[in-house]
């Protein structure tokens, strides 16, 4: 598989991701900063996308539903060289399906995310899987 994605900038300004069906807009400046996600975020943005495309993926070979799927990821970051250094990862998962093996599914995330198992060569990457009841669920 190949994959291309295209990026450009303003000078002084913001800076946008151009994929298949549309644009992220990425701030590259200062005065951006609160208003734009960062590439450390977006970094970690795909990292979070990898490991919903896998849940997906393997709600249906382990035969399980779920309504919703969040997870958060929290990096640490060093400053010398800049680098990510630690990852953490919290997946809810909104069900009432009480036949989910956590186990295995964050095993399965774990060995068959292509973004994952590139985050786990250059740094730590921990996680866990909550399953709560559908009517947690918050929109």
């Amino acid at each position: 598989m190949k994959y291309t994605v295209k990026a450009s900038s303003k000078s002084t300004d913001s800076a946008s991701i151009h994929f298949k069906g549309g644009d992220l807009n990425i701030g590259i400046i200062a005065d951006s900063a609160e208003l734009l996600p960062n590439p450390a975020e977006v970094f970690l943005g795909s990292l979070a996308a990898c490991i919903l495309k896998n849940v997906e993926r393997f709600s249906e070979f382990m035969h399980f539903e779920y309504s919703r799927a969040e997870v958060e990821i929290n990096a640490t970051r060093l400053e010398k060289p800049p680098r990510m250094d630690a990852i953490e990862y919290q997946l809810i998962l909104y069900t009432d399906d009480g036949n989910i093996n956590t186990e295995l599914l964050k095993k399965n995330l774990e060995k068959f995310g292509t973004i994952y198992n590139t985050v786990k060569l250059s740094c730590s990457v921990e996680g866990t899987i909550e399953c709560r009841s559908d009517e947690m669920v918050v929109d």
